[in-house]
C-alpha cells in the first residue's frame, strides 16, 4: 500500500493516504477512508467518514488491539456507517465518521498529537471524540493540534465530558420503552436484566435500573469489576461465557459488538434486547432471527445515541445540561414509535430502522 508524501505541519512524519476500501466488509459507499501513520510515534489509524449528507462526519476514535489492520478496517466502515444511520434517527445535523487507532504502540502523548494533526487535516469533515480505549483527557491532547473535537472535561452540570452517562440515560429510558412494548410493564422494579459488560455505560445502567428495584445479573470481562458492582448493588454475577444464558426479562449489550449471531441468539432466554453495544448483530440475517423468536431487538444505534447527542451539542456550543437530557429522554419515545412500525409492517426492527435511517441521509 502507497502512503503519500507527509504533510506540511508540525509533525514531518504524519502520513495520510487514502486506503482502498471498496472490497472490505462493511464497506458502504463510504465517501472516505484514510489510513493514517506517523513513524515517528508510531501512531497506525484508520479514519472512516460513510457520509456528509447531514454535516461533519461525527464519531469518536476508539483504540483497541485488532488483529491486523484489515480487522480494524472492517471495524471502523461498520462503525462509522452505524454512526451516520445513529446520527440521522437522532435529528442531529452531523453525518457519520469513525475512527480506529490499531494498539501498536504506547498511547503517548505525542501520538495523541499525531492524531489531532490528522484530524484537522480533514478540514472540519470529520468531529473526533472519546470511545473505547480513549478517556476526555486524551481528547484534551487531541485538542492541541485540532479544534474538532468534543468530549473535552467541563465543569460540573455543564455538557461535555465523558459521554457514557448520556449513553447509559438513553439505554435505560430506551430499555424501558422496550420492555413497556413488549411485556406490557409501565416501571422496571422487579425486572430482571442481565447486563453484559459494566464499564462506564454498563456500569452507570446498572445503577439506575438498581436504584428503581430492578433484578441484576451482571458480567464483564473484568470478573473482579463486575463481582464488586454486585456486591454494591446486591446483585448476581456470572461469567462472561454465561451471561448471555441467563433466563432474564432483559438482555442488555454493553461491550464490544457482534455477538448476536445464530448460535448465541437460540441460546437467550429473554423478551428484549437492549444494550449500548454498537453493532451487536453479527450479521443481516441476525434482527430476523431475534424476531423470529419472538425477541424484542432495540436497535443499538437508535438506543445508544445519548453520548453522541451529548457530543454534538458540545461542539455546537450547547450549553444547557437539562436541553441535552431532554433530547436524550427522547430516545424512548422514538422506539416506541419504531416498535409500532415494525408491529404493523411484521418487519424486523433492525431493517424498519436502517429503512428509516437510509432516507434521513438521501441513499434510499
Amino acid at each position: 500500500m502507497t502512503v503519500a508524501a507527509p504533510l506540511a505541519t508540525s509533525l514531518q512524519t504524519l502520513q495520510l493516504a487514502r486506503l482502498p476500501a471498496e472490497a472490505a466488509p462493511g464497506f458502504d459507499a463510504h465517501e472516505q477512508v484514510m489510513l493514517v501513520k506517523d513513524a515517528a510515534t508510531g501512531l497506525h489509524a484508520i479514519i472512516a467518514i460513510h457520509s456528509t449528507h447531514l454535516g461533519p462526519a461525527a464519531g469518536g476514535v476508539r483504540r483497541w488491539a485488532y488483529g491486523s489492520e484489515a480487522e480494524a478496517l472492517t471495524d471502523a466502515l461498520r462503525l462509522s456507517r452505524g454512526m451516520s444511520y445513529k446520527n440521522a434517527i437522532a435529528g442531529l445535523k452531523a453525518g457519520g465518521g469513525k475512527a480506529v487507532v490499531l494498539a501498536d504502540a504506547p498511547k503517548t502523548e505525542a501520538l495523541l498529537e499525531a492524531f489531532g494533526e490528522a484530524v484537522a487535516a480533514l478540514g472540519g469533515r470529520y468531529v473526533t471524540a472519546e470511545d473505547v480505549g480513549m478517556t476526555d483527557a486524551d481528547m484534551v491532547v487531541l485538542a492541541r493540534r485540532t479544534a474538532h473535537v468534543a468530549g473535552l472535561p467541563v465543569a460540573a452540570g455543564r455538557v461535555g465530558g465523558n459521554p457514557g452517562p448520556f449513553t447509559a440515560r438513553g439505554v435505560a429510558v430506551g430499555l424501558k420503552a422496550a420492555v413497556a412494548h413488549k411485556l406490557g410493564r409501565a416501571e422496571v422494579r422487579g425486572l430482571h436484566v442481565a447486563i453484559q459488560g459494566v464499564g462506564s455505560v454498563g456500569g452507570a445502567l446498572a445503577r439506575a435500573l438498581g436504584a428503581e428495584g430492578a433484578k441484576l445479573t451482571l458480567a464483564d470481562a473484568d470478573a473482579a469489576r463486575a463481582a464488586r458492582l454486585a456486591t454494591e448493588l446486591g446483585a448476581a454475577h456470572v461469567g462472561v461465557d454465561q451471561i448471555m444464558g441467563v433466563a432474564a426479562d432483559v438482555f442488555s449489550p454493553n461491550a464490544l459488538g457482534a455477538i448476536l449471531n445464530e448460535a448465541s441468539i437460540a441460546a437467550l432466554d429473554v423478551a428484549v434486547v437492549a444494550g449500548a453495544a454498537n453493532n451487536q448483530l453479527a450479521t443481516a440475517a441476525d434482527g430476523a432471527r431475534l424476531a423470529a423468536r419472538g425477541i424484542l431487538y432495540a436497535p443499538d444505534y437508535v438506543i445508544n445515541a445519548g453520548g453522541i447527542i451529548s457530543v454534538i451539542a458540545e461542539y455546537l456550543g450547547e450549553t444547557s445540561l437539562d436541553a441535552v437530557n431532554a433530547q436524550v429522554d427522547e430516545i424512548g419515545p422514538r422506539l416506541a414509535g419504531l416498535f409500532d412500525l415494525a408491529q404493523a409492517s411484521g418487519e424486523a426492527t433492525d431493517v424498519v430502522a436502517d429503512r428509516m435511517a437510509r432516507r434521513l441521509i438521501g441513499r434510499q
